[in-house]
């Protein structure tokens, strides 16, 4: 029988008695020289171990430094996979190498040895760990991942000089040949785990986007400008696929933001496109100016579709199915990457660079899946979620808005525009974030919340560990749309943009720096006495409290804000009436209105938003942040016989005061967000509609009547 040969023995330090002696053991282990060592250069268990280790260590290097591809994504998952299947066979070598070398003495080479195996159950339980997370919570914890990359870097930092020291010294003792054979089978093992997931990227990468204009389309204003007259444009000046930038649901429903996803269900960001009264007035647009003038409106209103080159000739309702159901995505507004107070749309949007499988339907195998590359691979994700997205700046791209020659083929009007109302107002203490109350303070309120979005480290007031996110219902005042599209959860948002309205709504992070009240103040001043007979002289002063531009704001040709005011003397019977609308819900002449009355070239009103005929304004009236505005009526006292109302405008009655008694004056600002000739014109007087009016503040006084003989 042959003598066994030397690759049988560990490459531990171990070999022939003499080099055990060189190394200050006392002998081979387990006291005989010719006792096979299981875990020695030329055994099986020895080199598949080396292998996995050496792909998981090359593996994981690619995930924490290479760049963010498919092929790195099947690494991710073939890593995870492997290393949970090699945790047995891990678990038996680990435990006979240390049977082979438990008598040694305690050497450097032991000491690494000890060391990395400790550096590798870290690693083990670590890993083991933020799977469980990345599988079954909604995310992983950033110590977790650390620790799981450090403990790697230790393993390799012990094992690599334990190894090597370990064949070093017994070189001379031993042949070369099975130390060789074993790093050839090592980097060849790995070599073929690597080359797996290059197959696998190559057999599957992720979505395939077609990111083309369809064909036919018009570039009204050359190829250098493919989606004007609007200012927003995209990080390739080309087409993006509708679906890169859509998807919202699978936000909400991966179990990480669905908190978020439901607020923005039922949000003004959400119907920005499926608003009945954009797609009218869309419509109409198209048919007088050509389908390419509303790319005009689509930055801002309708972003997947002009980005996808839907607003085009031949084009039905001018917006992708997209674009409608989701108006302004998660993705739509999260992937944008620069922006300008410009307005209109000003703003770059990039593509997002998307997951294996990252428009799996929910509870597939691809979305927990893709689930979990997101959670344990959160990188790529979390730019979606950028410091920029705090600044005002950032609203303004979309929330200041003005026409120009491209438009109404005259020149530059400015309208809406919330943001330098903001900036120029008492609201803004520039400079002093403590002292400011910007836009998402007011409109994103801070709520409870077990989103992996909650915290913020990087606001004055806010910690990583507050619990708290920003909402994402955006209350402003629209609380017609999200019911009569039934949105979900509409009966809510209406609720609260009620309360928001009447200045009802809390927000404790800047209770210290906002007013207190209603949105707008309302008094009543007025004589104490009158007689009947003569002219009661009434001052209702508004005061624009807690609003942080204008109010109202928007397109004030389509809002209304008025004043509903009426008089009653001691019997209830109405002396004077101002501002109650009619059955056919129409103000009559007369009434205070807060709103705007464009003009086109010709001087005619522009009263169906018709925007691009639109060259000035002849009335505008609204509140500056912290301004008032007073409203004068003559009321006549009771005295004589009964008088006919008059034909129209403000009704005035009079009655026979037979005795002294009060005038109970009653004034309420009310607010509809769109008024009743443009929802008929729109939607159709039979369609029955008309906007929710909102009490947003009241006010009382009693004037007493005495007696000329008092």
């Amino acid at each position: 029988m042959s003598a066994r040969p030397p690759e049988d023995f560990s490459f531990s330090g171990a070999g022939t008695p003499e080099s055990h002696q060189r190394n200050g053991h006392a002998g081979p282990p387990g006291g005989s020289a010719r006792r096979r060592l299981l875990t020695g250069w030329g055994t099986f268990l020895s080199r598949l171990i080396a292998a996995v280790l050496l792909f998981e260590l090359v593996s994981g290097l690619a995930i924490t430094f290479g760049p963010f591809r498919p092929t790195v994504e099947w690494g991710l998952l073939v890593h995870t996979l492997l290393g949970i299947a090699a945790l047995a066979p891990f678990a038996v070598y680990f435990t006979v190498h240390w049977r082979d070398y438990a008598t040694q003495a305690l050497s450097d080479v032991k000491v690494l040895g000890y060391v990395g195996f400790a550096s590798l159950v870290v690693c083990a339980v670590s890993g083991l760990a933020v799977t469980w997370q990345g599988l079954f919570e909604i995310r992983t914890s950033p110590f977790l991942r650390y620790t799981h990359l450090l403990s790697t870097l230790m393993f390799a930092a012990a094992s690599v000089p334990h190894i090597l020291l370990s064949w070093l010294r017994r070189r001379g003792a031993e042949p070369a040949r099975p130390a060789r054979v074993w790093v050839r089978q090592m980097i060849a093992g790995a070599l073929v785990g690597a080359a797996f997931v290059v197959f696998l990227g190559l057999a599957y990468s992720g979505t395939k986007y077609n990111n083309h204009f369809p064909r036919g389309y018009n570039f009204l204003y050359g190829p250098d400008r493919p989606f004007a007259p609007s200012l927003a444009r995209t990080s390739t000046n080309g087409a993006f696929d509708p679906k890169s930038l859509a998807g919202s649901a699978t936000c909400g429903s991966s179990g990480c933001h669905t908190q978020i996803y439901k607020e923005w269900e039922s949000s003004a960001h959400r119907y920005a496109a499926m608003d009945p009264i954009f797609q009218g007035i869309q419509d109409v647009m198209a048919k007088q100016n050509g389908p390419e003038s509303t790319r005009y409106c689509g930055g801002c209103h309708d972003p997947i579709s002009l980005f996808s080159g839907t607003k085009n000739i031949f084009v039905a309702k001018l917006t992708n199915l997209d674009g409608y159901n989701e108006g302004i995505s998660c993705l739509a507004c999260h992937a944008i990457r620069k922006t300008d107070i410009q307005g209109n749309a000003n703003y770059t949007i990039y593509q997002p660079t998307d997951y294996l499988w990252q428009w799996s339907p929910d509870n597939s195998t691809g979305a927990i899946v893709r689930n979990f590359l997101i959670r344990t691979w959160p990188s790529t994700h979390d730019l979606l979620s950028k410091r920029m997205y705090k600044k005002p700046e950032y609203c303004a791209a979309c929330h200041k808005q003005f026409i120009d020659k491209e438009i109404n083929r005259v020149g530059w009007v400015q309208l809406q525009n919330q943001y330098d109302n903001w900036a120029a107002s008492h609201w803004n203490k520039k400079g002093d974030p403590r002292a400011t109350v910007e836009c998402r303070e007011c409109h994103m309120p801070l709520v409870d919340s077990t989103d992996p979005a909650a915290g913020d480290s990087t606001d004055y007031n806010r910690s990583p560990d507050d619990h708290k996110h920003r909402s994402h219902r955006f209350l402003a005042a629209n609380s017609f749309i999200p019911g009569l599209l039934h949105l979900d959860g509409w009966q809510k948002h209406v609720e609260l943009t009620q309360q928001w309205l009447q200045g009802k709504f809390n927000i404790p992070e800047i209770e210290n720096k906002w007013a207190n009240g209603p949105i707008v103040l309302m008094g009543i001043d007025a004589p104490t006495t009158v007689q009947p007979g003569q002219t009661v002289p009434i001052r209702v002063v508004l005061t624009s409290n807690k609003v942080g531009h204008d109010f109202p704001t928007g397109p004030l040709d389509l809002i209304q804000s008025w004043v509903d005011i009426s008089v009653r003397d001691s019997a209830g019977h109405v002396v004077f009436t101002s501002g109650e609308r009619d059955k056919r819900h129409f103000l009559p002449p007369g009434t205070f209105l807060f709103k705007a009355e464009p003009v086109d070239q010709y001087g005619n009103v522009i009263d169906r938003h018709n925007l691009w005929e639109m060259v000035g304004v002849r009335y505008r009236r609204s509140l500056f942040p912290g301004y008032s505005d007073t409203v004068e009526y003559d009321v006549p006292c009771p005295s004589g016989p009964m008088l006919s109302s008059a034909p129209s405008g403000n009704r005035t009655y009079s009655f026979r005061a037979t005795q002294p008694g009060e005038l109970e004056i009653h004034a309420v600002l009310e607010y509809r967000k769109i008024d009743q000739f443009l929802l008929n014109y729109v939607l159709g007087e039979k369609s029955g509609l008309t906007a929710p009016v909102v009490d947003v503040a009241s006010a009382n006084a009693q004037v007493a009547v005495v007696s000329r003989a008092n």
